[in-house]
């Protein structure tokens, strides 16, 4: 596949809107809502009072009562090494040492040396720290073995997850986690932040004021590993992010996310979800993926500003090393994609390189099935004997559902999986490649035959060129976040080019004539398209940005796909 054959334009199709009784609401404003769901007046209320109610959730109120017996022991937190692991390793012991509780600390397994979640090995490094009580953050709800030998060793175990559970649970004291089957609690798509939180807040209640509070100081925490998963953004998931969000542009955040925001140059003031997840997020995730996320945890408990900016510093350098590396693998996943019969695409793809970062893998995997519209697995040498696979899926193909068909068929083919619809991560035999290919296409068949694969971009119709106006993109920002599921409005129409040019080396910049006024715009990435001659109309499906240089804020389309329209 060349890099233009990948930007070859997708058919569009409009999304479709629904009847709704929005008011107050320029037309355009109210269809993109309701096309993502939000049909009334009150669905558009993001106040913390309308969260679906915490007593929903199973064993909130048994976990509080077991944090609240180990007030007096030690209490260790276990993470796992992304950022949502890390935002909620932070917010449980935030708010468990603002609550009084003297002995807490955290572990975070170490990708490399102990692999994920709470598995034996590190539950042996856990004892050497003697906890009463060890609480999972983002993990846990596969950890069989981890959690058996903690309780052999007289250690409770609160699992706090979202995860989807395997058939056979854990034996923990109390297991939290909104995807366990028959739990009440509406939203299914929380975090594992956002499970983290709603725990907190149960014991909050439970010991009554002035603690009541507490949990919504980290509501910044709570945005960023929401926004960093990648987890749907329903109606709750948008409530916890637009309160982190509004907290921040505050000032009210931790140290450690004012440092990173400000070594990745983004401004508080006018934080969107994408500078968490396009800016924040990369550099915290670099931490785990590379070397060890303690680094990253430290940087948002301090809450000394100088040491916070010389944590983040150090997770900017590894996250620079981090993208070095990603890059060149990314053209050796090119490579073996190129491989593959374009005329008889599978309906998944499985590729590895034995110099292959483990840590990185599940980059590459999402930026291949971004290219070919494909789940996709990666995989690099753990060991002599494994291998270590990430995987990326794409809307309608649940990936660990994929998976679990795979060891339905083949028991014993992979030798631990875990993961949800859109991620999942695996281990297998290194001799066992091929036939993981092979299992993993016949479990597509199986559950996904009838899935149409071709591309089509989803847009919100056309625009009146009237609307590309500054003002209008502000309100459009105001409707939001946007995120996964809550897509942000992208618009198609054709668009009058007063010049193009090549900036950055990748990237296209253009000029564009709206009604006699000049409207920028930039292509990301997309230098291998030629470029429309001034005069030339292109038919562009693009969304409205909002650029700030120098103090100054105008308006600029983000172009997607376009091509130009032939002459008559």
């Amino acid at each position: 596949m060349t890099e233009s054959e990948a930007f070859e334009p997708r058919p569009t199709r409009q999304r479709a809107c629904p009847s709704h009784q929005l008011t107050g609401l320029e037309p355009v404003l109210a269809r993109v809502l309701a096309a993502r769901g939000v049909v009334r007046d009150e669905q558009r209320e993001l106040a913390l009072s309308r969260l679906s109610p915490i007593s929903q959730l199973g064993g909130v109120v048994e976990a509080a009562a077991l944090i609240e017996a180990h007030r007096t022991g030690r209490i260790l937190v276990v993470g796992d090494f992304d950022a949502d692991g890390a935002t909620s390793t932070a917010l449980v012991l935030r708010c468990l040492r603002d609550f009084g509780f003297a002995d807490t600390d955290f572990l975070v397994p170490n990708r490399f040396e102990f692999g994920y979640g709470l598995s034996p090995e590190l539950v042996a490094v856990a004892v050497r720290r003697e906890p009463s009580l060890i609480i999972t953050v983002d993990n846990g709800i596969s950890s069989v073995a981890g959690v058996a030998a903690a309780r052999d060793a007289g250690i409770d175990v609160l699992v706090t997850d979202h995860h989807l559970p395997p058939e056979s649970l854990p034996e923990a004291n109390v297991i939290v986690n909104p995807n366990l089957v028959d739990d009440r609690y509406p939203s299914k798509a929380l975090a594992g932040v956002g499970v983290a939180f709603a725990v907190m807040s149960a014991l909050a209640r439970a010991l009554g004021e002035p603690h009541t509070r507490v949990p919504a100081r980290y509501l910044d925490l709570v945005a960023l590993g929401t926004v960093a998963d990648v987890v749907p953004l329903d109606q709750n998931n948008r409530i916890l992010v637009s309160q982190g969000l509004s907290r921040i542009s505050s000032r009210q955040c931790c140290a450690g996310i004012s440092a990173l925001l400000e070594v990745a140059g983004r401004d508080k003031q006018d934080l969107t979800a994408n500078d968490l997840g396009f800016a924040v997020a990369p550099r915290l995730n670099a931490a785990g993926r590379l070397e060890d996320m303690s680094v990253g945890i430290r940087c948002l408990l301090t809450d000394d500003a100088a040491e916070a900016r010389e944590l983040a510093e150090s997770l900017q350098s590894i996250n620079a090393e981090r993208r070095e590396i990603e890059a060149v693998m990314q053209e050796e996943a090119l490579e073996e994609v190129s491989k593959l019969d374009v005329n008889a695409p599978a309906p998944c793809v499985v590729v590895h390189r034995a110099s292959w970062h483990q840590g990185v893998v599940g980059l590459v995997a999402s930026r291949l099935k971004e290219r070919l519209n494909r789940p996709v697995f990666a995989f690099a040498t753990e060991s002599e004997n494994r291998l270590k696979g990430s995987g990326r899926s794409i809307p309608g193909v649940h990936l660990r559902e994929v998976l679990a068909e795979v060891d339905r068929v083949h028991p014993g083919l992979l030798v631990k999986f875990g993961g949800h619809a859109m991620a999942a991560g695996l281990t297998i035999a290194s001799d066992s490649l091929d036939d993981f290919d092979t299992a993993v296409v016949d479990a597509m068949h199986v559950l996904y035959d009838d899935y149409r694969f071709d591309p089509v971009w989803d847009v919100d119709g056309e625009l009146e060129h009237d609307a590309l106006r500054l003002d209008f993109a502000e309100q459009l920002d105001a409707l939001g976040p946007w995120g996964r599921q809550f897509q942000e409005p992208e618009f198609e129409g054709r668009l009058k080019v007063r010049e193009g040019r090549i900036v950055g080396e990748r990237h296209l910049k253009f000029q564009f004539d709206a009604n006699g006024e000049c409207i920028d715009g930039i292509a990301f990435g997309q230098v291998r398209m030629p470029l429309p001659s001034p005069g030339d109309e292109v038919n562009a499906v693009y969304r409205l940005d909002i650029n700030e240089w120098r103090s100054r804020r105008q308006l600029q389309l983000v172009i997607e796909q376009w091509s130009t329209i032939a002459s008559c």
